[in-house]
C-alpha cells in the first residue's frame, strides 16, 4: 500500500506540474522517475530501460524519417493542386484536412503540419479567408490522421507495446485503421461543413484581422551617411512611395524617442522601428537607400543594401521547443550562431514598441528572417520552427526531385514490411531511417536534428512509471474504483468512461504521457471486468489523440496559435462540439471492431 501511495503522489505532482508548465515535460517525466527509482520501486538498474523500450526507438525512426520525406518535398506535387483549387472555403478546408490527415496517418503528426500550414496560409491570403478559419482544422486533421495507423502517433505505438507485453501480441500497423479512420473521416466531414463557423473570424469592418494581422512586423532600419532621406519628416517617409509605413520609434544617438511627432527631422545614422507589411521591406530596400538592421549588436551597422537584396525573405513561426524560446536575437547571437538576420517580430495580441534586439522570443511567435536559400532548411531544424510563407515549401527541392520517388519509394516498402509482418515496425523504420542518409536523402547531422529529444526523454523516464502503476497494484485499485460503478454502468459505459477520462487528460498533458498513465488503468479495469483487454487499449489510444479542447494538449495546437490569433478560450468552441462528438462515434465503433 505504501509503494502504492508513493507512485500516485508522483502521478499527482507530476500532473499537477504539467498542468502548470513551470517546468519542461521531459524535466517533470525525469523528476518522476527519480523519485520513484530513489525510492525503492523501480530499481536503479532498471530506472532507465524505458529509453531503450521498442516505443521510444519507434518514434525517434519516424521522426528521421518524416524529416527525409519533408526533405524530398513528398507534398509538392500535392500542394501544387491546392494552391490552383477552385471552389469555397469547405472544398478547401476539407481538401487541406484530408491531405493532412493522410499524411499524419504515415509520419509525424507536427511534419504533416508543417507540409500543409504553409498551403494554408497561401489560401487565406490568396482568398481573403481568416486565416483563423483554415489552421485550426488543419491543426485537428494532424490529430484525426494519427488515429488511424500504428506509428500515426506516439499513443498508438505505446498501446501496442503494452498489447505485447499482456498477450505476447502488439497491435498490427493497420488495426488501428477500422476504428481511427471512421472517426478522422467524421471528424474531417463535421469540422468542415459545420465546425469552423464555431471558429472565432479575426476580421473587422475593414476586412483586416485585428487581434493579430501576419502583416504587421516590427522591423528596424538604419539611414545611412549622405542619405537623400536626411532632413526629410516623419509624415514625408511615412508617405514614400506609397508604402504603408508606421515609424513607431527613432532610436538616435543611443537615445529611444517612441511615439515620435510626423513632422520630426530624420537624421543620418538615425535607427527606426517601423511595422511594415513583409512584401514592401524589399521594395523599400529597393527605392531607397535605407539598409537593414540586424540584431549582432548594437554597435553593428546592418548588412550591406547588396547583402540585404542577396537574401531571401522567409516567414517561419517558433515551435514551444525552440533554442530561441526565453532569449533574445543579442542574448542568442542569432545572425552569427545561425547565419540569419532578423528582420521583424510579430506576436499576436501585442504591439511592439521596443528594439528587436531586446524582444524575448515565445512560441508561435512569428519571424521575418533573411537567409541564403540554401542554408534555410538547416536555419529551420536549428531553430525547430517552421515555414509560414509557401516559398518555404520549395526550399532546395530542384535538386531533390530525382530523389522524391526514391524516398517515398524507400518509406513505402518500411510500410510494407511492418504491415505483412516481415519486421518489427521499430525495425522497418530505423532501416529505412538508415537508407535515407545512405543515399543522401538528408545529413546524419539532418537526421539526429530532427529527432524531438524532450519528447523522448519524457517517454523514456514516464514508461518506466507507467509499469510502477501496475505493479505496485496502483492501477488495480483506481481500477477497483471504477468498477463499483458497474452496478450503474454497463461495460460498454465503461468503455465510454475511460475514452472520457483519456480525452480530458490528454487536453492537459502531453498525450504520450497520457496513455503511458491511463493504459495500465485500462488493463486493470478489463481484468476486473473479466473481458478482453483490447477495447480498453483501444480507448485509451483514441482519447489520448483527441486533444481539442485546448493549445497546450498538443503541439499542433500550440504552433497555429500565433499565426491564427487564437486565444486559449477559442480551442474549446470548436474542439468540445468534436471531442462529443468523437466520443458519441469512438465507442460504438471501438466496441463494433473489438468486441469485450
Amino acid at each position: 500500500m505504501f509503494d502504492q501511495i508513493i507512485v500516485l503522489s508522483v502521478i499527482l505532482l507530476s500532473l499537477t506540474l504539467f498542468i502548470q508548465a513551470k517546468l519542461r515535460y521531459d524535466l517533470v517525466a525525469l523528476i518522476a522517475l527519480l523519485i520513484i527509482t530513489l525510492t525503492g520501486i523501480v530499481p536503479a538498474d532498471e530506472a532507465f530501460v524505458g529509453f531503450s523500450h521498442p516505443a521510444v526507438i519507434t518514434v525517434i525512426a519516424v521522426l528521421v524519417v518524416s524529416r527525409g520525406l519533408i526533405n524530398v518535398g513528398a507534398m509538392e506535387p500535392v500542394t501544387a493542386l491546392v494552391n490552383g483549387l477552385k471552389g469555397g472555403i469547405v472544398t478547401k478546408l476539407l481538401i487541406l484536412m484530408g491531405i493532412t490527415a493522410f499524411f499524419s496517418s504515415f509520419m509525424n503528426n507536427v511534419g504533416a503540419l508543417a507540409l500543409t500550414m504553409p498551403v494554408a496560409m497561401t489560401v487565406a491570403k490568396q482568398n481573403d479567408i481568416s486565416p483563423s478559419y483554415l489552421l485550426m482544422p488543419v491543426a485537428y486533421a494532424s490529430l484525426f490522421g494519427g488515429l488511424i495507423t500504428e506509428i500515426g502517433t506516439p499513443p498508438n505505438l505505446i498501446i501496442s507495446m503494452y498489447r505485447q507485453e499482456q498477450l505476447g501480441v502488439p497491435f498490427h500497423f493497420f488495426d488501428f485503421a477500422p476504428v481511427g479512420f471512421g472517426m478522422a473521416l467524421i471528424g474531417v466531414l463535421f469540422v468542415g461543413f459545420i465546425g469552423y463557423r464555431l471558429i472565432p473570424n479575426r476580421k473587422s469592418k475593414s476586412g483586416l484581422e485585428t487581434l493579430f494581422k501576419v502583416e504587421d512586423y516590427l522591423s528596424e532600419v538604419i539611414i545611412p551617411e549622405g542619405s537623400k532621406l536626411a532632413g526629410k519628416s516623419l509624415i514625408e517617409f511615412s508617405q514614400l512611395h506609397g508604402l504603408e509605413i508606421n515609424i513607431i520609434s527613432i532610436v538616435r544617438n543611443k537615445f529611444n524617442i517612441v511615439a515620435p511627432h510626423a513632422r520630426e527631422t530624420l537624421e543620418a545614422r538615425d535607427l527606426l522601428v517601423i511595422k511594415i507589411d513583409p512584401g514592401d521591406i524589399a521594395k523599400l530596400l529597393e527605392k531607397t537607400d535605407v539598409i537593414l538592421k540586424g540584431a549582432k549588436s548594437p554597435n553593428d551597422s546592418g548588412m550591406s543594401k547588396k547583402e540585404a537584396m542577396d537574401y531571401a525573405l522567409w516567414e517561419i513561426v517558433i515551435k514551444d521547443d525552440s533554442p530561441l524560446i526565453g532569449h533574445t536575437a543579442k542574448t542568442i547571437n542569432l545572425r552569427n550562431a545561425y547565419n540569419v538576420n532578423l528582420v521583424a517580430i510579430a506576436r499576436q495580441g501585442q504591439n511592439h514598441r521596443g528594439r528587436m534586439g531586446e524582444t524575448v522570443f515565445k512560441p508561435g511567435d512569428i519571424l521575418l528572417l533573411q537567409a541564403a536559400d540554401q542554408n534555410i532548411r538547416t536555419v529551420l531544424t536549428r531553430l525547430k520552427a517552421l515555414p509560414l510563407a509557401e516559398r518555404g515549401l520549395q526550399i532546395n527541392l530542384g535538386k531533390l526531385k530525382s530523389k522524391r520517388m526514391l524516398g517515398m519509394g524507400i518509406f513505402v516498402a518500411s510500410i510494407v514490411l511492418t504491415s505483412v509482418g516481415l519486421i518489427p515496425v521499430q525495425l522497418s523504420f530505423t532501416l529505412a531511417a538508415v537508407v535515407m542518409v545512405l543515399f543522401n536523402i538528408m545529413t546524419i547531422k539532418e537526421a539526429y536534428e530532427s529527432i524531438e529529444w524532450p519528447v523522448i526523454f519524457m517517454l523514456g523516464a514516464m514508461l518506466p512509471l507507467g509499469e510502477a502503476l501496475q505493479s505496485t497494484g496502483a492501477a488495480d485499485t483506481i481500477a477497483s474504483l471504477l468498477l463499483l460503478t458497474q452496478n450503474v454502468l454497463s461495460p460498454e459505459l465503461l468503455v465510454g468512461l475511460l475514452l472520457l477520462v483519456t480525452m480530458l487528460l490528454t487536453n492537459l498533458i502531453n498525450n504520450a504521457a497520457a496513455a503511458v498513465l491511463m493504459a495500465p488503468i485500462g488493463i486493470s479495469l478489463a481484468v476486473g471486468l473479466g473481458v478482453s483487454i483490447d477495447p480498453m487499449l483501444m480507448a485509451v489510444a483514441v482519447g489520448s489523440s483527441c486533444a481539442f479542447m485546448t493549445p497546450i494538449g498538443h503541439q499542433s495546437n500550440t504552433l497555429i496559435m500565433g499565426p491564427g490569433g487564437y486565444h486559449f478560450g477559442d480551442y474549446w468552441k470548436m474542439g468540445l462540439p468534436v471531442t462529443i462528438l468523437l466520443l458519441i462515434i469512438g465507442t460504438p465503433l471501438i466496441l463494433i471492431f473489438w468486441p469485450l
